[in-house]
């Protein structure tokens, strides 16, 4: 008799060991994997034993132990009971019904400056690639690498992150399939890809020791398993693929925790930081993690509490009634790159179908720092809508924005990408005058066409206080027309810098040759080619 019962214990705890193997729960009460695991463990638990419960109850009925068995069978139908009295319940006091000012409080928003805390553009760390375009590239990078191509593929591990203070997206290799990972396993995963998101270059960066820690290994390498065993009461929010300084890989395993109720008010409490090649492994708390290190917090999370942030401020009731005050995060969001950080941008506009926007945020994916700019203007909906329409002819598809600063203006910068992925041209929008739409072929054109419109429409594009003089013997001119207009392009003797006169702006222009003085005033510009603002 005791072995009849002993044999489907030992089946059941089996089971519920290949189950906690393979499903990997985090042990915290606060998680909602882990209240479902014990779900299945109970309903498991009762399929494996069930002949023997069964005969226990209805068919031993002369049986002395059947009186035994049925208070233990009740008692223990007692534990799904209060299983599911706790789980409705918590999800109830933690929801935004009750808790509607503890969830509005998970943000804190300052209000920023923006031609203070957003500097003029530097068109080395504008990114114009999104994640669709990334991820072509580094397909079409890794079809030239005939001594991997055939073992491994490229992972969809597309992060953005600066590196040596330029915006990157890396990427890890991942094993063709199950074949290709045993017989490659000793060596592991032999390079990453990194992406420059400025100029477009694809690099194909070989380790001397491969990734030997990833969510491809499998058995004890696979690193949610191996993050689990270490740390089985952590949950994993995010998993990311970073790079260090030197190029070292890891991957960055953000722990989040509920701290409203049982279930609500995710927040991010601390990294998990993992060497992919070593396995070396580290904990650190949200406040302490190393400054190279860019997402802790993912855009989904920032964003969903800065919503609560908009909508809650003045109770749940209102959010859904009334929306006094509420304002919300727009449609989508990008990532730009200030300070060695990341931030993810979005625009804010009121409940309730406005098609323009009232301000935006910039919410910092490492600590989670917010600040909001009062500056209305267009969606950036309307913004892509508007771009696409001035190369309707061609086709393109406008990416989402992201923000930058050019003249003190606020300004939507957007790629348009024909229907291949790859970007053709580029396209900038004025937030506030967003009848002003640019398209260039390359950055530096777009943003002259730019700063042209802008003139034209009485919005002053030049900073006096950053103007040079030059003064000098004409060694070269050079006439060019660019879309109708005519420029000169200007060298004077002992001097390198090529600079660039508008012809219908300075008419003077016109009498000089080589040979003859001349006096400039001028700002300096990012490809290389100086404006000229003064002539005599």
């Amino acid at each position: 008799m005791l072995k009849k019962r002993l044999i489907p214990m030992i089946l059941t705890v089996l089971v519920w060991a290949g189950m906690y193997y393979y499903y990997l729960p985090p042990l915290n009460i606060h998680s909602r994997d882990c209240w479902m695991f014990m779900v299945a463990l109970v309903v498991v638990g009762v399929v494996i034993n069930f002949w023997t419960i069964f005969r226990a109850v209805f068919l031993d009925r002369t049986s002395p132990e059947r009186s035994v068995n049925l208070k233990i069978i009740k008692k223990l139908l007692v534990i799904p009971i209060v299983l599911c009295v706790i789980y409705f319940g918590g999800t109830l006091l933690s929801s935004p019904i009750l808790r509607a000012s503890d969830y509005n409080q998970l943000l804190t928003v300052e209000t920023g400056d923006f031609t203070t805390d957003i500097h003029e553009v530097d068109y080395n760390k504008i990114p114009i690639l999104d994640s669709d375009s990334a991820s072509r590239l580094a397909e079409r990078e890794m079809g030239s690498m005939v001594d991997m191509v055939s073992q491994y593929e490229v992972s969809p591990y597309f992060n953005q992150i600066n590196y040596q203070n330029k915006p990157v997206r890396v990427t890890p290799l991942r094993y063709g399939d199950l074949i290709k990972w045993i017989t490659n396993r000793n060596t592991g995963i032999p390079a990453y890809i990194q992406i420059d998101m400025t100029s477009q270059d694809v690099e194909l960066v070989r380790l001397e020791e491969g990734i030997k820690y990833s969510p491809f290994e499998h058995f004890g390498r696979n690193l949610n398993r191996y993050v689990r065993f270490r740390y089985p009461t952590a949950m994993i929010r995010s998993t990311n693929f970073e790079i260090d300084e030197n190029g070292i890989p890891y991957w960055v395993c953000a722990v989040e925790d509920k701290t409203i109720g049982l279930f609500g008010g995710t927040d991010i409490t601390g990294a998990i930081v993992i060497n992919a090649v070593t396995g070396e492994h580290s904990y650190y708390n949200v406040e302490d993690v190393p400054r190279w290190i860019d997402k802790v917090y993912d855009a989904n999370l920032l964003i969903e509490q800065y919503d609560y942030y908009g909508t809650l401020k003045k109770g749940f009731i209102n959010s859904i009634f009334g929306q006094r005050e509420c304002l919300q995060s727009t449609e989508g969001y990008n990532y730009i790159a200030l300070d060695d950080d990341v931030w993810v941008y979005t625009g804010v506009t009121s409940i309730g179908g406005d098609q323009s926007n009232v301000g935006f945020v910039l919410m910092n994916s490492r600590t989670k720092e917010t600040k909001y700019y009062q500056i209305s203007g267009a969606k950036e909906i309307s913004a892509m809508s508007s771009a696409e329409g001035q190369v309707q002819h061609l086709g393109y598809n406008a990416t989402f924005p992201i923000l930058l600063n050019i003249a003190d203006e606020p300004t939507y910068f957007l790629s348009l990408k024909d229907a291949a992925g790859l970007v053709k041209k580029y396209a900038m929008v004025n937030i506030q005058k967003y009848q002003i739409v640019a398209i260039g072929d390359t950055v530096a054109e777009c943003e002259k066409a730019y700063r042209n419109l802008m003139a034209g429409s009485g919005i002053e594009t030049i900073d006096m206080d950053k103007a040079l003089k030059a003064e000098g013997t004409i060694s070269m001119m050079r006439d060019v027309v660019v879309d109708g207009n005519t420029y000169y392009y200007v060298m004077m003797d002992g001097n390198d810098t090529l600079f660039e006169v508008e012809v219908k702006n300075y008419l003077s222009i016109l009498k000089k040759q080589v040979g003859d003085t001349i006096s400039l005033e001028y700002v300096e510009e990012a490809n290389g080619v100086n404006a000229v603002i003064g002539l005599k």
